[in-house]
């Protein structure tokens, strides 16, 4: 057997049993496959590097004449319609009957499903062929993470009935979790929009069929409703003088009185405001922005992570910050509508992260070159506001800032 000679050539080889698959729904799970390979390897914009892959695909093999190459184009045409010449696609006389069928489905159902910190929301829709010839209903699932801005995972298999009804009962009894029917429009939107920030990513999530199973998902949600104009943006972060609104009534609330957070004490003051303020940015640096949206992940990602690479606490700073985090998170939870467990979760999840907070703040290893720069600038009793000190001390640490990257 020769060995292909173009990446073509070897799709083609791949898909040279394609004539024998039982369903439409085979072949496009098997032409996602393949296509898949394309997406994963592509270093920014996948769906357009999929694209572009299928029109040269369907240029270069337009003269194939072999049952299973005009079925595959066919295939192809299907995932990713708006390639240039998927609509001149012809399977031919020798395709199997299925071919048909190709991407002629009706959605049947649409639902979705998470955790009510808000962390992560599943999509689940589920379709049928025109004609049962085409194969199985089945569904798509996409699962949507709010705390890094992408659509992390996609799926799409069978049977779908099933696979609905697991999720009913993953999640009934479990007062963490909820699961309801879902506008269809919605979730196109919510999929679509957190899933063109993952095409852009330089290195995909690394479990889960993502790759494979990209183009029959793309196929599917492009079969939805389209969302409202101007329902698809990201959140916007609050403004000041939201902000200032929030605090003041964060430390009137109970559970400021709860942590002991007292905004009369004038010495703690500023280190009070100054926790507050780290808690607000944090929520601001997520792409889906909620001041609100706190929970055992999110609060790891800022006291363990976050806070150390982008904030240069003082050791007041760092005594209160857990305490203010814990008393923040608990008035969160009750503005949110939060079960009592779920506080009660994130609250002992924090508890259990402060002496690892300790131990990082204490070595700094998790610091940036900058944060770790400035760091140093304090620890010298250098005054940042005094522009002829701040001078002086750069130029007298300027190899040691180059050697560290600041």
């Amino acid at each position: 057997m020769a060995t292909p000679q173009t990446p073509y050539d070897a799709v083609l080889h791949a898909a040279r049993d394609v004539t024998r698959l039982d369903t439409a729904l085979d072949a496009e799970m098997l032409g996602a496959a393949l296509l898949g390979s394309v997406y994963s390897v592509a270093e920014t914009d996948r769906e357009t590097a999929v694209r572009e892959f299928v029109t040269g695909f369907l240029a270069a093999t337009s003269r194939r004449r072999t049952a299973a190459a005009r079925t595959i184009r066919s295939v192809f045409a299907a995932l990713v319609p708006d390639a240039e010449g998927a609509a001149k696609v012809n399977p031919g006389t020798q395709a199997p009957a299925w071919a048909a069928h190709l991407g002629r489905v009706r959605l049947t159902g649409t639902w979705s499903y998470g955790d009510v910190y808000g962390d992560q929301t599943s999509y689940l829709a589920t379709f049928a062929y025109d004609d049962a010839a085409g194969g199985p209903e089945h569904a798509l699932v996409a699962l949507v993470d709010h705390n890094i801005g992408i659509t992390k995972d996609v799926f799409v298999g069978g049977p779908a009935g099933r696979i609905v009804e697991q999720v009913r009962e993953m999640v009934d009894g479990d007062e963490l979790t909820w699961f309801r029917e879902e506008d269809p429009a919605r979730m196109h939107g919510e999929v679509g929009r957190h899933l063109a920030v993952t095409d852009d990513l330089g290195e995909l999530p690394a479990e889960g069929s993502l790759a494979t199973d990209r183009a029959l998902a793309g196929a599917r949600l492009a079969l939805l409703p389209p969302p409202a104009p101007g329902s698809t943006r990201d959140a916007e972060p609050l403004s000041g003088d939201q902000r200032t609104e929030l605090v003041r009534a964060f430390l009137a609330s109970p559970e400021a009185a709860r942590y002991d957070l007292d905004p009369s004490d004038d010495a703690g003051l500023a280190s009070l405001h100054f926790c507050l303020s780290l808690l607000l940015d944090h929520a601001a640096s997520f792409p889906d922005a909620d001041a609100l949206r706190w929970s055992p992940t999110v609060a790891e990602l800022f006291l363990l992570d976050w806070v150390h690479r982008r904030a240069v606490l003082d050791m007041d700073d760092a005594a209160m910050l857990p305490r203010v985090l814990r008393g923040w998170a608990a008035y969160a939870a009750r503005r949110k509508g939060l079960p009592q467990a779920a506080a009660e979760r994130t609250d002992t999840a924090v508890e259990e992260m402060i002496p690892e907070f300790a131990r990082l703040y204490s070595t700094g290893e998790r610091r940036s070159p900058a944060t770790a720069a400035v760091a140093q600038l304090m620890a010298d009793g250098v005054d940042p506001d005094d522009p002829a000190a701040l001078d002086a001390w750069i130029e007298a640490n300027r190899h040691r800032l180059a050697d560290d990257g600041a």
